[in-house]
């Protein structure tokens, strides 16, 4: 079925079934889209799997974090064990967690007094990524990007600020729980790396201030686009990812859906500079993929709505 006709076959359904046309606002969008990124006009329910990538940060030496670099590998053995808070909201809604370590106890270099990582190492990193979301989509029709780095919030204001010349005091937040004097010195330890490294090639400001988590997502996330594979977006880091991939090649996020807006500062500014607008906005800052994973929910009850509801024709209801 060619796309515009498709689109035409999933619209004439959602408006066949037995509600007044558009009365589901947000719920008949995401059936509509993920539908047409399927291409089919009643797709299965997916199969979902939530990726979480996690890696440690050398900056941290830098003070920016109120919790020390050793959480990283903590919260990891966490995952394993099923007592995240993303583990549960995993149970809850049926979605596959799968941890990636993409660094964690080898952390990134201070970005402040070097570059993160070469260019060669990050890009190493993001041919992995891509590795990995090929083999995502032979497992999952819906896969969530989650992470963990002590450290990361710092990394992605950083490429925030790079990216769409933002002052850090409008991209650094609190991060895991800094006061006001730490923000303001996180915002510091920023500036002081944007100067250090001022390219704005994509690549290269990748490698100065991005992850290996970063930079992993973000071959994951360019992946996907050319293979067709439907993702979810969790919050500021794997935003930020998303960042990097749509400066590398503009339809990078063409199968990509944003979960949340977080409370962290800069996030709005990056959802912004990506032009993009989530479904849900409660406050949330913890990562990890929670977002993410009630976006699946939402996209799931969404499309779960749109099959299983009865048309006019077949309730016997009167249209208007």
């Amino acid at each position: 079925m060619e796309a515009v006709s498709l689109s035409e076959a999933i619209l004439a359904r959602l408006n066949s079934l037995t509600k007044p046309p558009g009365s589901l606002g947000e719920m008949e969008r995401l059936a509509h889209r993920y539908c047409l990124l399927t291409g089919q006009l009643t797709p299965p329910l997916p199969r979902k799997g939530m990726y979480l990538f996690c890696a440690d940060h050398g900056v941290v030496a830098e003070g920016v974090s109120a919790y020390p670099a050793a959480v990283t590998a903590a919260m990891v053995e966490n995952f394993h064990r099923g007592g995240a808070a993303i583990n549960v909201l995993c149970r809850h809604f049926q979605i596959e967690p799968v941890v990636i370590d993409c660094g964690v106890g080898q952390p990134t270099a201070n970005f402040a007094v070097a570059p993160a990582m070469s260019i060669t190492k990050a890009e190493e990193l993001a041919r992995r990524g891509r590795m990995l979301a090929y083999g995502a989509r032979e497992r999952f029709d819906l896969v969530g990007l989650g992470e963990m780095g002590i450290g990361n919030t710092t990394a992605a204001a950083a490429l925030l600020s790079a990216f769409t010349g933002l002052d850090p005091s409008e991209t650094a937040g609190a991060g895991t729980g800094l006061d006001a004097a730490g923000v303001v010195h996180k915002a510091a330890v920023i500036r002081r790396a944007l100067a250090l490294h001022p390219s704005r090639v994509p690549r290269e400001i990748l490698a100065n201030l991005g992850g290996s988590e970063i930079a992993t997502m973000t071959g994951f996330i360019l992946a996907a686009a050319e293979f067709g594979l439907p993702i979810v977006v969790d919050g500021f880091i794997s935003s930020a990812a998303a960042l990097v991939a749509q400066r590398l090649n503009p339809d990078a996020l063409k199968t990509a859906f944003f979960s949340h807006r977080s409370a962290e500062p800069g996030h709005a500014a990056m959802l912004a500079a990506l032009g993009a607008a989530p479904a849900l906005d409660l406050g949330m800052r913890l990562g990890e993929g929670s977002g993410a994973a009630l976006m699946i929910n939402l996209i799931e009850t969404s499309l779960r709505v749109y099959l299983e509801m009865a048309t006019f024709t077949e309730a016997g209801v009167p249209e208007g």
